[in-house]
């Protein structure tokens, strides 16, 4: 399984229920169901991507995150998941609001725009970053909105969201002291599992 999806696995209980946005080839439900026992649902735009959700056995709907999810029920998922899709949706704000009112908690991955190799690429060469982890051009590039550690942090504090664990990594997803003290610079990756306030601990417990 991919490393970021191994880190995330860790921190969803076992029958849980959980709903995945972005589920790519359904790899992480596939698994989940198959060494946790949990239930799932997947949401994918992609053909391919469904098609290869059905082959695997994982449930899966097609539907564009942008048009939000009042197709489902408030607090009807343990655990609300997206990987690497933040930065790529036209109104982050409104998917993550929906996402913490859908899940007792919300797990979220996305690349960090302030990683020190971004401020040296910009600074050195005044061009927006490409590299082998940002490999698109300004004006192919499916990320629409550029996002730091910082700027997530303070759209969960804006919608009143708390930040239960945190993890900055790089691109192999490994992390290290020193990144865990100065994460917005060091990190090129954030790993993120957030809550709405008041939900009992021991509901968001692993």
């Amino acid at each position: 399984m991919r490393a970021d999806l191994d880190i995330i696995q860790d921190w969803i209980p076992a029958g849980s229920r959980v709903l995945d946005l972005g589920c790519g080839n359904g790899e992480l439900l596939a698994w989940l169901h198959e060494h946790k026992q949990v239930f799932g649902y997947g949401l994918e735009i992609d053909a391919e991507n469904i098609a290869a959700c059905v082959s695997k056995g994982v449930n899966v709907i097609e539907q564009d995150l942008d048009k939000g999810l009042g197709n489902f029920a408030s607090d009807s998922f343990d655990v609300v998941v997206m990987t690497q899709s933040l930065q790529a949706l036209h109104f982050p704000d409104k998917v993550l609001a929906e996402m913490l009112r859908v899940g007792k908690t919300c797990i979220i991955t996305f690349p960090n725009f302030a990683h020190w190799r971004c401020r040296w690429y910009l600074a050195s060469k005044g061009r927006m970053p490409v590299s082998d982890f940002l490999p698109y051009t300004w004006y192919n590039t499916p990320n629409i909105h550029f996002c730091t550690f910082e700027d997530f942090e303070n759209l969960c504090h804006a919608q009143g969201a708390q930040v239960l664990n945190r993890l900055a990594v790089d691109r192999a997803h490994r992390h290290s002291f020193a990144s865990r003290i100065l994460p917005n610079l060091l990190g090129e990756i954030g790993i993120y599992r957030v809550s709405r306030p008041g939900v009992a601990d021991a509901q968001i417990a692993t």
